[in-house]
């Protein structure tokens, strides 16, 4: 027996609307869940406005950039503590470039210095996963020239924004090489927290074994980090002013 629906059954005109509007509410809930590698997530909007900050801008990141971060993904300093090998040409980039941006899970980034549009590093949300409230940020760096000033920390400012306040996530974390210390202490300093250690974690590009050191932050804890990040960008933007 065919199971009884009240759309189905004769209705006024404003009733017959109303149950056209539950089934196009209902086929638009089921396009936006889908299974990826292996796990479920839920789509969300992938837009192409640029994060606008006020030192940086993240523009989506695409094959495209490789020639523009060329010089800061090939400079040994600059890659030391990634977790892949360091590319020796451009066309190399490309290739990674096209693999991270044809990940659905991925939100690729490349960061623009406002004053000139120059490319001068990258960062990315990966693992994202909506239904869980999720992501990680990482795959992050930046032409050496720009250490020390505003733009990794106003990137980490428009990322996070994204996450917490465009994407309502509830989650999100960062892990970093157990001897980068510099990266530690950056990321006490903004306010996340140590959750712990995977020992062994993954092979680095020389072979050896590292252990990852995983951060995290919180929506609740977001509007205290948020105003540490503010704080920050304007104590390092100022002398650029001066």
């Amino acid at each position: 027996m065919t199971a009884y629906d009240p759309c189905r059954a004769p209705v006024p005109r404003s009733g017959e609307e109303a149950c056209e509007k539950t089934r196009e509410k209902a086929r638009k809930k089921a396009r936006r869940k889908r299974i990826v590698t292996g796990h479920r997530i839920y789509s969300a909007p992938v837009t192409n406005q640029p994060l606008e900050g006020t030192v940086v801008r993240l523009v989506r990141l695409t094959p495209d950039h490789a020639e523009a971060l060329f010089p800061s993904a090939s400079d040994p300093e600059v890659w030391r503590w990634m977790p892949r090998a360091r590319p020796e040409t451009v066309d190399q980039l490309r290739e990674w470039l096209g693999e991270m941006t044809a990940d659905p899970t991925r939100r690729c980034f490349a960061v623009q210095r406002r004053d000139d549009g120059t490319v001068i590093g990258s960062t990315s949300m990966y693992d994202l996963d909506l239904a869980e409230s999720r992501t990680e940020i990482g795959a992050t760096w930046f032409d050496r020239s720009c250490w020390g000033g505003p733009y990794n920390v106003e990137s980490k400012l428009l990322l996070f924004t994204h996450a917490f306040e465009d994407l309502r996530l509830a989650r999100l974390a960062l892990r970093t090489d157990n001897l980068n210390v510099r990266s530690q202490q950056a990321l006490t300093r903004l306010g996340l927290v140590h959750e712990g250690t995977l020992r062994s974690h993954m092979r680095r590009p020389d072979g050896s074994r590292r252990d990852s050191l995983y951060y995290s932050l919180l929506a609740d804890e977001w509007p205290t980090v948020r105003e540490t990040l503010r704080a920050r960008i304007t104590a390092k933007t100022t002398p650029l002013l001066a």
